[in-house]
């Protein structure tokens, strides 16, 4: 059974006062005007992911205004695992409550049992903006092949974030370094090593396909110096660091410091160099590539959410999308503002139509178009 959502339910998310949703394993279109509440419902969607969601929210900024009072997200999912009841929670703003099958669970537990990709218009300028973008981009895709990847990334940042505490406060005895070190370069390594596994799984996945979409060359580099590759080299770089961090009052070595470089491989092109259309194009490339390499890894193609995707492609790559989407089996949640930028999908996917009123936001199943 392929990986997809079978209900979904909003209750004060967002735009949305009550949403009940049913779908089938097929392509899901959601379009309406801009302002509708389409983008709203694939947030929603993205929030059986780990991590803060695909616009990176607080919970407080998802509740419905101007009740304000807290807001539950839920859905039936079909997966490799079997048919789950995966249910989300925020009460006056607090942090999301996770429970699965009605028992309390961690965030790490979705990321094993639901893979998610999605693509958004904020990502357009990827390869033209700041390395942080780029950085969270690769560790979706990590996330996606490596669910563990969270937890190793979030125990560099906890400890890094002490050590950047005692670097601004001038603190030099090296005894109060060591151990924070010690953490930071046993899961700093795996950060690097993993990122290094999914870019030759993402290499090997555009290199195995037949796809209208352009290739890109992807490589992992550090912003300023080498990356420290191991463990102790690591542990030996923070060490050696010290001085000059204390004079920054912040780390700067380690996975933190990493950036993406793309190449539009076709032309030898930087991607950072290429035309806004083939900017778009790498990153839809990437995207399916993942998917891809998902297929092969799990035997299931991801959910994958594509925010407004269908706007800045042409007839022609749209259906090459759309082709490329239903031969992976893919349940992939896509927004627009009409219909009719969704007619080479044709039966193959499930149409609803976003629209507002003075009663808040409603949601029509619509015939194939």
């Amino acid at each position: 059974m392929p990986l997809h959502i079978n209900r979904l339910t909003l209750s004060h998310f967002r735009s949305h006062l009550h949403v009940l949703l049913d779908a089938d394993a097929r392509p899901v279109v959601l379009y309406g005007p801009n302002g509708a509440g389409k983008t709203n419902l694939i947030e929603a969607v993205s929030l059986f992911s780990p991590g803060r969601g695909m616009r990176r929210a607080s919970a407080q900024d998802m509740t419905r205004r101007p009740e304000g009072l807290g807001w539950k997200v839920g859905g039936l999912v079909e997966t490799p695992d079997g048919l789950q009841d995966i249910a989300f929670q925020s009460e006056n703003g607090a942090p999301r409550q996770v429970r699965i099958n009605d028992k309390p669970a961690p965030q790490t537990r979705l990321g094993e049992l639901v893979r998610l990709l999605w693509l958004l218009p904020s990502m357009d300028r990827l390869w033209i903006e700041g390395a942080e973008g780029r950085r969270r981009f690769l560790d979706r895709m990590t996330l996606s092949f490596f669910p563990s990847h969270g937890d190793v990334s979030l125990t560099y940042e906890k400890a890094m974030r002490e050590r950047n505490r005692l670097l601004k406060e001038q603190v030099r005895d090296p005894m109060w370094y060591k151990a924070l070190e010690t953490q930071m370069a046993q899961s700093g390594a795996a950060i690097h090593s993993n990122r290094l596994k999914t870019l030759r799984r993402i290499a090997h996945a555009q290199n195995q396909a037949s796809t209208q979409f352009p290739a890109a060359e992807l490589e992992l580099i550090q912003t300023e110096g080498e990356m420290p590759e191991t463990e102790g080299d690591l542990c030996q770089a923070l060490e050696e660091s010290r001085f000059r961090d204390l004079a920054a009052g912040r780390t700067l070595v380690g996975p933190h410091r990493a950036d993406l470089y793309g190449v539009f491989a076709a032309k030898g092109v930087p991607a950072a160099d290429s035309s806004t259309g083939e900017q778009k194009a790498l990153l839809i490339s990437l995207v399916l590539s993942n998917a891809r390499a998902l297929v092969e890894d799990i035997g299931a193609a991801p959910i994958v959410l594509l925010d407004e995707v269908a706007a800045h492609l042409d007839a022609g790559r749209r259906a090459a999308l759309y082709d490329e989407i239903c031969a992976l089996g893919a349940q992939a949640w896509m927004t627009g503002t009409g219909p009719e930028l969704f007619a080479e999908l044709g039966d193959r996917a499930q149409y609803f139509e976003v629209t507002e009123s003075n009663q808040g936001t409603s949601i029509f199943p619509r015939s194939s178009l």
